[in-house]
C-alpha cells in the first residue's frame, strides 16, 4: 500500500517515543552487547550521553537514510559509517546535540529538519549512552562534510535498511580469542556495521513491531 508523505511521517512518528515525554533517567534499551550478552560487563562506568540524528530524506522518488563516513584523521572509529552526531554538551536535550552535530558535521540546517520522535537510548561498548533521535529532511537540504569529522556524506534508501533480508549477523574473533557478533547491512562499497547497524535494526523493530522479531 503506497502512502502519502503525510501518511508515512504519521505512520512512523507514531511508533516513536515522542519528544516531549523524554526521561534522561531511563537505562538504554538496546546495546552493542544485545548479540553478546556474555560480554556485557558486570559493573559498567557511568555512560556519557550522546546522541544521532537518523536523518529521514523525503525524496519523491523514495524516502533515503543520511548517513555519513567518519574521517581517517580522526582517533576512534576511524572510516566507520555513521550518523551525524556525538556527545552531548551540559544542559543540552538528545534532540539539540542531534542538530547541532549535524550542523558541525554536514552543515545541515535545522530548518530543513522536522523531528519525528526518539528511539530507546543505545550503548556503546565505548561507554556512550546514544539517544537516536528520528527527524525528516526535506529533500531542498543540502549537505556539505566537514573534513576534519568527515570523509563523505551519502544516502542509503531507507527501503534497502528497513528490509530484514539486509540485517546480516556477522562477527569479528578478538585478540583474546572471544567472537563478537554484530548487525551489517552492506549496500553497495558501503560496510554499514555495529552501534549504526545495531540502532536501525532497532528502528526496523519499533516500526513493525511483533512482526518484526517474529
Amino acid at each position: 500500500m503506497s502512502l502519502t508523505r503525510e501518511e508515512r511521517r504519521a505512520w512512523i512518528s507514531s511508533r516513536l517515543d515522542p519528544i516531549d515525554a523524554y526521561d534522561p533517567s531511563l537505562d538504554a534499551a538496546r546495546s552493542d552487547y544485545d548479540l553478546n550478552p556474555d560480554m556485557r560487563p558486570d559493573n559498567p562506568h557511568a555512560l556519557r550521553p550522546a546522541a544521532v540524528l537518523v536523518g529521514l530524506v523525503e525524496h519523491d522518488a523514495g524516502m533515503t537514510v543520511l548517513l555519513t563516513r567518519r574521517a581517517d584523521t580522526l582517533r576512534s572509529h576511524t572510516g566507520q559509517i555513521a550518523f551525524p552526531g556525538g556527545r552531548c554538551d551540559p544542559g543540552e536535550t538528545p534532540w539539540e546535540t542531534a542538530l547541532r552535530e549535524a550542523r558541525e558535521e554536514v552543515n545541515l540546517d535545522p530548518s530543513f529538519v522536522t523531528l519525528a520522535g526518539l528511539l530507546h537510548g543505545y550503548r556503546t561498548v565505548t561507554g556512550f549512552h546514544v539517544t537516536p533521535v528520528v527527524g525528516f529532511i526535506d529533500p531542498a537540504a543540502t549537505f556539505e562534510a566537514s573534513p576534519d569529522e568527515v570523509a563523505d556524506v551519502f544516502e542509503t534508501p531507507f527501503s534497502f535498511l528497513m528490509d530484514p533480508g539486509n540485517h546480516q549477523r556477522q562477527h569479528r574473533d578478538l585478540p583474546d580469542g572471544e567472537r563478537r557478533f554484530f548487525y551489517a547491512m552492506p549496500w553497495n562499497e558501503r560496510f554499514i556495521w555495529g552501534a549504526t547497524a545495531g540502532m536501525l535494526r532497532a528502528l526496523y523493530e519499533r516500526l513493525h513491531g511483533e512482526e518484526a522479531v517474529a
